[in-house]
């Protein structure tokens, strides 16, 4: 590795890209990408210097799969390994040096699944484990696949997802650890041409959690969607960061998040970023984050970015938005009759309820709700009563 001391990056485009953590310097804090995260509560992972593998292995777990869904385990050897995803920082680059198998999960060519997959990771240690999954869906397949995470953690993890020409992949990603846990992942898409993407994140537990999302093309006419949405707690800090990179004509994407957050120095982060690159004529893209901030005590920090080299797009934009609950609705609900603690339930309910909307399995939607109205009750009532 050279010596000399490096420029920073002035497009994203031009982001160091590499598998050897030695080529990335030490983390301090103060670098752009790490500037919001704590990373002193990330329990070695950014300090880490790569010479260790990982000391606990995380196993997906599944009852059954849906006919043309398989799921194996594959060394660091597979040619597939690494194909879609080279980290682009320091952690993501220790978590690909770091593991022994990888999970592959493969959805067959022209398969159309008309069940849900679900596999679940439960952590059981806080000793630091590293991941990798890879996920392959064949040319003009159509799957759902749910992939959720719970329990306790030190996961530094990459997910690779390749999307056949044709296919349509509906992926929901829920990480709802115990308050002990900690997570650094990376998921990078990569969709051909014509390929539909539709993913929902979706983070409600642990104690840091930062999830960095990117996606490119590699053939005309694929149509990527993003949504997020996020309840942080006291204390519990979230991190979203995306990366949609348009280097192929006539694609699309779209991202929408939406996080609410509640109690003292609960911190959520949400930076967006779009690069329409010269080559990529005809491009639609539009990016939106909005906050809701339940009490005094807790910080959300929101950054669209949208780089543009190229005049001959279709559409380009993004928004961003953060604010406290809307008095006026709370009003409007309590003259009708609407006791508060219930009409601030609602307010949230319908706050998150498009994107719950996008998670195609009844059950799970209400799962989530019914989690999302539990930490509403649990602050209302006080840290004694909801101990009680």
């Amino acid at each position: 590795m050279s010596t000399e001391t490096l420029a920073p990056p002035k497009t994203k485009s031009q982001l160091l890209r590499s598998f050897d953590v030695a080529d990335f310097p030490a983390i301090n804090g103060r670098e752009e990408e790490w500037r919001f995260t704590p990373i002193a509560r990330l329990r070695g992972l950014a300090t880490a210097d790569g010479s260790a593998t990982s000391a606990a292995t995380p196993v997906w777990e599944y009852a059954s799969l849906p006919a043309g869904v398989t799921v194996s385990t594959v060394d660091r050897t597979d040619k597939r390994v690494g194909s879609v995803l080279t980290p682009f920082d320091r952690i993501s680059a220790l978590a690909f040096g770091g593991f022994a198998e990888a999970t592959l999960v493969q959805v067959d060519r022209e398969a159309v699944v008309a069940e849900p997959a679900v596999i679940k990771l439960v952590g059981t240690t806080t000793k630091v484990a590293f991941g990798h999954t890879f996920i392959e869906v064949g040319e003009l397949a159509e799957v759902t696949l749910i992939l959720e995470h719970t329990g306790s953690a030190t996961l530094a993890d990459n997910v690779e997802v390749a999307i056949g020409a044709g296919a349509k992949l509906n992926l929901v990603t829920i990480s709802d650890w115990d308050g002990d846990a900690v997570q650094a992942q990376h998921i990078k898409f990569r969709l051909d041409r014509d390929a539909t993407l539709l993913h929902t994140q979706v983070t409600l537990g642990g104690d840091v959690v930062r999830q960095y999302t990117s996606v490119e093309y590699a053939g005309r006419g694929a149509d990527a969607e993003a949504f997020g949405l996020y309840f942080a707690d006291a204390g519990e800090h979230f991190e979203h960061r995306l990366l949609v990179d348009h280097a192929v004509p006539d694609c699309r994407s779209y991202v929408g998040y939406r996080g609410a957050l509640q109690g003292q120095d609960a911190h959520t982060v949400w930076v967006g970023d779009v690069l329409i690159r010269a080559e990529a004529t005809g491009t639609e893209t539009y990016e939106i984050n909005r906050n809701l901030v339940l009490t005094d005590g807790a910080r959300a920090d929101s950054v669209p970015n949208l780089e543009i080299e190229t005049g001959e797009v279709a559409g380009a934009g993004h928004a961003s938005a953060t604010g406290r609950f809307d008095d006026e609705q709370l009003f409007y609900l309590m003259a009708r009759g609407i006791p508060e603690d219930q009409a601030r339930r609602l307010v949230v309910r319908g706050f998150f309820a498009e994107y719950l909307g996008k998670i195609p399995v009844a059950e799970l939607r209400e799962r989530l709700t019914d989690a999302i109205e539990a930490r509403l009750v649990e602050s209302e009532a006080g840290p004694a009563e909801a101990a009680a």
